[in-house]
């Protein structure tokens, strides 16, 4: 079986940087309810049509995916018991597990692999991920052969997780809109848990799928995902030990307090594929903006030390570039921007815009995204006063909510907005959307919202989004990276400090590279 080796070198490099995970016990215990907490909502269940954590967690228990992959990087059967790439890296080939069914009973058949490709293909936001699919054969029900018109080296990742949810063809082939259709509520999957009730805003009860297709599994009867206000009400339910899990934890003192308590784990792994960054992104559009030398200026005033030390405890990552540090793809020979006001003095002023008579030289708004305020809030009522000190007034403006802010980001309508972009694991899935100039849409956030456009960086990711060899990959997205950080259309800031706090009775605990956003079938609770 041939495999792109960019997969050999990722499990290579990461595999190394693995924390051990704690000891479980030798033998899975069954039965027993999982309650897992969450501040994300999602508006529905549906990971096809839509990305983020908060569908992903319910999702990725309710449908399966072709493929899983371990804590290494490593890809492992899931829907597909094997697979093949073709040596030319044009077609990959699977074959399905013919004792696969959908939990009303219906067989999986390669017909409903082709339909999911095409559904995502036409309606999940990351459109790289699919774009290069030309068809799918299906020789037969278990066989579904994928053709590309180029070589795919992220499609064998794209086929895991969330991504490319298996959507049963006899629901959700009927016609309606899949990005409103009814079954997003009350979904029809194949995943280890079946819906039983979803309330936005308040809960996902889950319980065991009997006819799941691996055999013996899952260990668990049921799986509450219960939504809290904010991170705080939620941190102080699992010191309480109302909730078993709390994955995503960003705020670094809730992290400090969890640790405290002695009848929890606490750990950084289960998010090397998420790759979060918070950034600060520019409307290169703006009149003002859309001079480099004022977006290097502002990136250069900015003190990404103190953010991390004073505003983060410490526990933050310095982020340089649109590749988070850890990938096999990050770039670390990029401008650091480190702290100088003189320069960021000099590059204003060489812009053109002197100070006047207040000392200001212009104004600018700064939009953060809600429900993140130690990564967003903060930073951006830092920076008023921060940018202040080169004759830049901010006026920090608040969104009472994610669509409010959403709706202004994705419609252009910011000068500049703080904003958390993941990588998705390769940067065909999470990050050429954001550079690249046929991505510039309007309506739809986490794409070109930032209006970026170099035909230079077009043509070296697309020539990184084919390339077969590991090595060559990545050194042209060292060179997409350092025209990129060196343009500014976005200020690299840090990467999330995502944590996952559980009670000490579950087992096997999820640390794959997608956590959570993951098959929790394998997860066990020892009373």
């Amino acid at each position: 079986m041939h495999k792109f080796k960019s997969l050999t070198l990722i499990a290579a490099l990461i595999t190394g940087a693995v924390a051990a995970t704690p000891i479980q016990a030798a033998e899975p215990v069954k039965g027993g309810t999982l309650v897992i907490g969450m501040t994300q909502k999602p508006r529905h269940l549906n990971p096809a049509v839509q990305s983020g954590t908060a569908t992903a967690v319910p999702g990725t228990q309710v449908f399966a995916t072709p493929l899983r992959f371990d804590e290494n990087w490593r890809p492992q059967p899931y829907l597909a018991k094997s697979w093949s790439v073709a040596d030319d890296g044009l077609s990959i080939t699977l074959i399905l597990r013919k004792n696969a069914r959908f939990h009303d009973g219906k067989p999986i058949t390669s017909e409903d692999v082709a339909f999911s490709i095409q559904t995502v293909k036409d309606n999940h936001p990351f459109k790289t991920m699919f774009s290069p699919v030309e068809k799918v054969d299906t020789p037969d029900a278990n066989t579904a052969v994928i053709h590309f018109s180029r070589a795919h080296p992220a499609a064998l990742l794209a086929m895991s997780s969330a991504l490319l949810p298996i959507l049963p063809k006899h629901v959700y082939g009927d016609g309606q809109d899949p990005k409103s259709h009814p079954a997003n509520n009350n979904p029809v999957g194949s995943g280890p848990f079946k819906i039983v009730e979803f309330k936005p805003g308040e809960h996902v009860i889950l319980e065991r799928n009997p006819d799941y297709f691996i055999q013996d599994r899952p260990y668990l009867d049921r799986v509450i995902i219960k939504h809290y206000k904010d991170s705080n009400s939620l941190a102080l339910a699992v010191d309480k030990g109302e909730v078993d899990m709390y994955p995503f934890v960003t705020n670094t003192r809730n992290i400090a307090r969890l640790k405290k308590n002695a009848n929890l784990e606490v750990t950084n792994q289960g998010y090397a594929a998420v790759g979060p960054v918070n950034w600060l992104a520019f409307n290169t559009k703006h009149e003002i903006l859309n001079d480099k030398r004022v977006r290097q200026a502002i990136t250069y005033a900015i003190d990404k030390n103190f953010i991390i030390k004073a505003l983060h405890g410490g526990f933050s990552q310095r982020a340089s570039g649109p590749v988070v540090p850890g990938s096999p793809f990050h770039a670390p020979g990029v401008e650091q921007y480190d702290l100088d006001l003189e320069r960021a003095n000099s590059l204003l002023d060489e812009a053109g815009h002197v100070r006047k008579d207040d000392d200001m030289r212009f104004k600018l708004r700064i939009d953060y995204l809600p429900g993140v305020a130690e990564q967003q809030k903060a930073i951006a009522e830092y920076l008023k006063p921060q940018l202040k000190k080169v004759g830049i007034e901010v006026e920090v403006r608040v969104a009472p909510d994610f669509p409010t802010w959403s709706s202004r980001v994705s419609s252009h309508d910011f000068d500049m907005s703080m904003d958390i972009v993941f990588n998705w694991g390769d940067p065909v899935i999470g990050v050429h959307r954001t550079y690249l100039c046929d991505n510039i849409r309007k309506g739809v956030i986490w794409s070109n919202t930032q209006s970026y456009c170099n035909p230079d960086v077009d043509g070296i990711l697309a020539k990184a989004g084919v390339e077969p060899d590991a090595e060559k990959r990545a050194a042209l997205y060292r060179d997409a990276q350092a025209i990129i950080v060196e343009e500014a259309p976005i200020a690299f800031i840090n990467t999330l400090p995502y944590h996952t706090a559980y009670s000490k009775k579950i087992g096997n605990a999820p640390t794959s590279i997608w956590g959570t956003m993951a098959p929790l079938d394998e997860v066990y609770k020892t009373q």
